[in-house]
């Protein structure tokens, strides 16, 4: 422990040192800001500040220097949670790396799961089939909703407003039903695989989707009458954490955060991918740039992606009137994982005639299937980036390989780091209070921040 004053304390009496400000600090950057405070005498008082928002759960430090209730600096302390996600990637196969990557942005798992298999996939050169594209775009849409959805129920519940967070997860519900229903799983799917998908979605499922869009649209619908002309959480929105559109160019900031500042900047439309240019879609955009528009952006764009997924479900439901097979995995037994998977009647491992070929018939389909399961597939040595559209503005994927079975390094632009950034220019000069709703109107999830 070590105490910083104002004036040296020499050898003098405690009685001395009243009214000479006192400080002490424990670790970290403390003892900088003891120093600066110890400065500055009585006028600031430096604060920790967190965590407020549910995906910063203990592992955001907000440090504010503060005068009376006015934010003077505001800086932003991370690292607690580090997973080492992205060089635990460098020990794991190929497609052992999508168990990973899935779980750092855990409430948006698909748009991790995808830029990282498309850049798998290039590295390879090859083409996943139409309707492994199909259930990709399907599946980054409903939760590009659900993610939209929990980042305005949970910044509402942190304004006071318990009813918007109980629409908006009663929406999501819906979405990650249809997500069990199609991997098994409601987060963390790894469901997407370099070359495609690990199976087909099951039969019923795009009437399980059209059936869940007019519910999940009524709640929507809720959220909007509850948000958009309230003039409680306006007052508390409009003109709170305004970051203008010159200042989120200058730091990287994309999505929602870039397009409520007037620019309507989407990859999909701009550079698109997974056949984004067939769908028939627009970009929200709004003016002010201020946690109000932000929220409203994100609303808006709820609608814009249902758009897109009945689209979607028209083109799932053509193929299946067509008749005929749609493959889901590239038709290549060294990259598909595992080889020649069936999948059993319950509706997990491999079918009993699977089994029965690779350990009763063929010494060759077995120890195929041993190695392409243990030691995985070669990727032609190289690298590549890769991004696509994430909820929360663009996440990029860098790979390199060596030409061995994993990867030589795995890197991620995650949207929430980089969004971070923006908080110091939309908390500096305003109040204590109004930092609450622009971190949530941010939305960072700290798993991909500290991955």
């Amino acid at each position: 422990m070590t105490t910083f004053t104002s004036a040296p304390r020499g050898p003098q009496a405690e009685d001395d040192l009243d009214g000479v400000p006192q400080f002490t600090a424990n670790g970290g950057d403390w003892a900088a800001i003891a120093e600066e405070a110890a400065r500055l005498g009585e006028e600031r008082i430096v604060v920790n500040m967190g965590p407020q928002h549910p995906s910063t759960h203990g592992v955001l430090r907000l440090i504010l220097e503060i005068d009376g209730e006015t934010v003077r600096e505001a800086r932003v302390g991370m690292g607690y949670l580090h997973t080492g996600i992205e060089k635990n990637m460098e020990f794991r196969t190929w497609t052992q790396g999508v168990t990973f990557c899935t779980r750092m942005d855990y409430v948006a798992p698909f748009f991790q799961e995808v830029p990282y298999c498309l850049a798998v996939e290039k590295l390879l050169g090859v083409e996943v089939p139409e309707r492994a594209t199909l259930v990709r775009v399907l599946l980054m849409e409903l939760n590009r909703i659900a993610s939209h959805l929990v980042a305005i129920a949970t910044g509402g519940n942190e304004l006071g407003a318990t009813t918007i967070m109980i629409e908006g997860f009663q929406a999501r519900e819906y979405i990650l039903k249809i997500f069990e229903l199609i991997t098994g799983l409601r987060m963390n799917h790894a469901y997407i695989r370099p070359g495609g998908l690990a199976q087909d979605i099951p039969p019923g499922t795009v009437a399980a989707v059209r059936d869940s869009i007019p519910k999940i649209q009524e709640h929507i619908k809720h959220l909007e009458m509850l948000i958009l002309a309230n003039p409680i959480l306006k007052s508390r929105s409009v003109g709170v954490g305004v970051l203008p559109m010159a200042t989120a160019l200058a730091l990287g900031v994309t999505g929602p955060l870039l397009r409520s500042s007037g620019l309507p900047f989407d990859l999909r439309k701009d550079e698109p991918y997974c056949g984004y240019e067939n769908y028939e879609f627009d970009v929200p955009t709004a003016t002010n740039g201020d946690s109000y528009d932000r929220i409203s952006v994100r609303l808006r764009e709820t609608h814009e992606s249902i758009r897109i997924v009945r689209q979607v479900c028209d083109a799932l439901e053509k193929q299946d009137r067509d008749g005929g097979t749609h493959p889901v995995m590239v038709d290549d037994p060294s990259i598909a994982w595992p080889a020649q998977l069936a999948i059993g009647p319950d509706g997990q491992g491999n079918s009993a005639a699977h089994i029965r070929e690779i350990m009763g018939h063929s010494m060759e389909s077995l120890i195929h299937h041993f190695k392409i399961v243990t030691e995985g597939f070669r990727v032609p040595a190289g690298q590549v980036f890769q991004q696509v559209e994430h909820a929360k503005g663009i996440i990029g994927v860098h790979l390199v390989s060596d030409g061995a079975t994993r990867p030589y390094r795995a890197h991620f632009r995650d949207p929430s780091f980089t969004n971070l950034q923006a908080l110091a220019a939309m908390c500096e000069g305003g109040q204590i209070a109004d930092v609450v709703i622009s971190v949530a109107s941010i939305d960072p999830v700290l798993g991909g921040v500290d991955r």
